[in-house]
């Protein structure tokens, strides 16, 4: 029962850029409805725990959240130029590289010879398989094609800098993840609307997608419950599988087409990060 519910991370996050695709809209409106969304459950989750608030847990909370909406935003704006197959096996090697690094240099977490040998692994793992999740047959047909694709790394590249410093917020704080929940749902809010502030974006878009924030909510609920029941290594590996979903969904749910040897490609480069994650996840236990 316990590994069941440290899967539902992996469903609810796998599955946020599939409903949000389908869902339609911008990246701010998209953005900005998942914030709402997220609000919502965080409201409820409180209403719930009933965590003790202090000004440490509030401040915290709004920094992490307004850097977590920097890294969706961005990243909803490199799967509307690139698609969710080629975005998010990128985004979560990235994202797992900016925190292992974050681990070593801020944290000092690698303190022995064997976490030294199984991080350099794990980062091995992790670039081998963003590497091949990139793999395309596809050439590049003029500027407009370099121009998308330079658009799409430097959103990743932001994206994965707003994940860092979100979870990296939190970790340097040693807050009640708890009670930081709502005040981070806050933050996110006021960085939508930061980011929403030049466009139009109250409307159906918007609204539809405030599903995507609950769904986010679930997988974040859930992912504190795993780790209390059996711990940060398992229920950290195990939201790794998300990345199957979202990449496979891309493909097959929303109609992102690959080469047989595009798909090969990415199914390898799946695996592989998912088992940069396991290690590391081991790691952190």
């Amino acid at each position: 029962m316990e590994i069941l519910l440290a899967l539902i991370p992996a469903f609810a996050w796998g599955s946020i850029g599939l409903v949000s695709g389908k869902l339609g809209g911008t990246p701010q409106q998209q953005t900005l409805g998942m914030t709402i969304g997220s609000f919502v459950f965080a409201i409820g989750a409180y209403l719930v725990y009933r965590p003790t608030f202090e000004m440490n847990s509030m401040i915290v909370g709004l920094i992490s959240g307004l850097f977590w909406t920097l890294g969706q935003n961005k990243q909803f704006q490199s799967m509307k130029l690139m698609g969710v197959s080629n975005t998010l096996p990128v985004s979560t090697g990235l994202q797992l590289m900016a925190n292992t690094l974050a681990g070593v240099l801020l944290f000092r977490e690698w303190t022995s010879s064997r976490d030294l040998f199984l991080g350099v692994l794990a980062l091995a793992f992790l670039i081998i398989g963003v590497r091949f999740t990139t793999v395309s047959d596809q050439k590049d047909s003029g500027d407009e094609a370099a121009s998308v694709k330079k658009a799409w790394m430097k959103a990743l590249g932001l994206s994965t800098l707003g994940y860092a410093f979100y979870t990296i917020t939190i970790n340097a704080s040693g807050v009640d993840a708890l009670a930081v929940i709502l005040p981070q749902s806050i933050g996110m809010v006021i960085g939508a609307l930061f980011f929403s502030r030049k466009e139009q974006v109250w409307n159906h878009y918007t609204t539809r997608n405030i599903l995507t924030g609950l769904i986010w909510g679930v997988g974040n609920i859930f992912m504190l419950i795993s780790m209390k029941a059996i711990g940060l290594a398992v229920s950290f590996s195990l939201s790794q599988m998300g990345i199957i979903i979202s990449t496979l969904g891309g493909i097959w749910f929303l109609g992102e087409t690959k080469s047989k040897r595009e798909f090969r490609y990415i199914i390898i480069g799946c695996v592989l990060v998912i088992i940069g994650g396991i290690i590391l996840g081991y790691l952190k236990s």
